[in-house]
């Protein structure tokens, strides 16, 4: 695919974020996806604003941490009571902690999902500081749910939980703690804590790099959970757009998501998944584009792009997943019967295509591109 058919596909891909947007700010995770309509996540729609935020759409991505906000802010009493139990020693049980994914409205759900994840709560402090620092922006406007939420991390962030994929709740993933480490790096770096909340985030960041690097480490390349030998394609967005890691583990990160899990420039989950017969994602392969590019790989990012760019529709819609080399195929047939064929389109995934091109000046960003 030429860069003027990929720089297309990502304008109009900004142009369809924006179009599907709800007017109190929450990005539709898919519009006509069964198992997905009506929600908007935090961590998929951090990703999204950070998306549209790179490509000069400020407004809209604004308006989605507006929308982070005032839920946060109205689960004030909720947020605190979860810090004070963990503060005494007893903390709350799972279902007592905030969800994952909320209607357009700001509510939670009235039906049954995998909703104990902290990794959200991390991955969009990190999109609104560099969505603030990237235009000039004043962080004052969303503090108070800043503060919250990392109250609510600190509080939290050992836990055990549901990962991306909103699955294993009996481990502590990787990928989520380095979306929370990665939240705190942010808000530290913007010096927007008072004194002694700064130090008890600086505390935990440190806690959980540590953590990280003596249990969520293996042959040098990060793990899927802690003691786990596998990987996992989300940990590639810990190299970027996080920037959690660097150095020797980040290659060595990268070196082993090229081998255990991308084939082709399509990258999997990982590799025991059976979600539609375990296919490729293509958002998979954009972080893992920003990855490469992260580390100055730059022809690897770009085939990356051009894989992700190929799975487009003719109507320029990108898929969560393609049923290429599928891990295993007898599992599509049953996850088609149960929620429909793959969600398509997918804001996450025209998001991380939008992300990688103007990574690559691919794309120019436009300034009021939202407008």
């Amino acid at each position: 695919m030429s860069t003027r058919d990929i720089a297309r596909l990502a304008a109009e891909s900004v142009e369809l974020i924006v179009s599907l947007q709800e007017p109190g700010g929450a990005y539709p995770a898919s519009p006509t996806f069964s198992a997905y309509r009506g929600y908007s996540w935090f961590r998929d729609g951090a990703f999204i604003a950070d998306g549209v935020s790179s490509a000069g759409a400020v407004d809209s991505a604004s308006a989605f941490f507006d929308w982070c906000s005032r839920i946060l802010v109205d689960r004030r009493d909720q947020v605190e009571a979860v810090v004070a139990a963990a503060s005494a020693g007893t903390p709350l049980p799972d279902n007592a902690l905030l969800a994952t994914r909320f209607t357009f409205d700001g509510q939670e759900g009235d039906d049954e999902w995998w909703d104990f994840q902290l990794d959200g709560y991390g991955t969009w402090l990190w999109a609104v500081v560099d969505h603030a620092q990237r235009h000039g922006l004043d962080l004052s406007r969303w503090r108070p749910a800043i503060e919250l939420s990392v109250d609510y991390l600190i509080s939290s962030w050992s836990r055990p939980c549901f990962d991306w994929w909103e699955e294993h709740d009996e481990h502590v993933h990787v990928s989520t703690l380095g979306c929370i480490a990665g939240g705190l790096a942010a808000v530290l770096r913007a010096g927007v804590l008072g004194d002694e909340r700064e130090t008890a985030a600086s505390d935990a960041h440190l806690a959980i790099l540590d953590t990280m690097a003596r249990q969520g480490t293996r042959d040098g390349h990060l793990t899927k959970w802690l003691g786990s030998l596998e990987v996992d394609g989300s940990l590639a967005a810990l190299v970027a757009p996080l920037g959690v890691v660097d150095g020797s583990v980040a290659a060595a990160t990268v070196e082993a998501l090229e081998r255990d899990l991308t084939v082709d420039g399509g990258t999997h989950r990982f590799r025991a998944d059976t979600f539609f017969g375990g296919g490729q994602w293509p958002l998979l392969s954009c972080f893992l584009g920003l990855a490469h590019a992260r580390l100055g790989n730059r022809e690897r990012a770009r085939e990356l792009l051009e894989w992700a760019a190929s799975t487009a529709t003719d109507a320029g819609d990108l898929p969560e997943q393609v049923d290429r080399h599928l891990l295993d195929p007898s599992m599509q047939q049953e996850w088609i019967d149960r929620w429909g064929t793959a969600a398509t389109p997918l804001l996450w995934s025209h998001a991380m295509l939008v992300r990688l091109a103007v990574e690559l000046d691919v794309l120019v960003p436009t300034p009021g591109a939202s407008a």
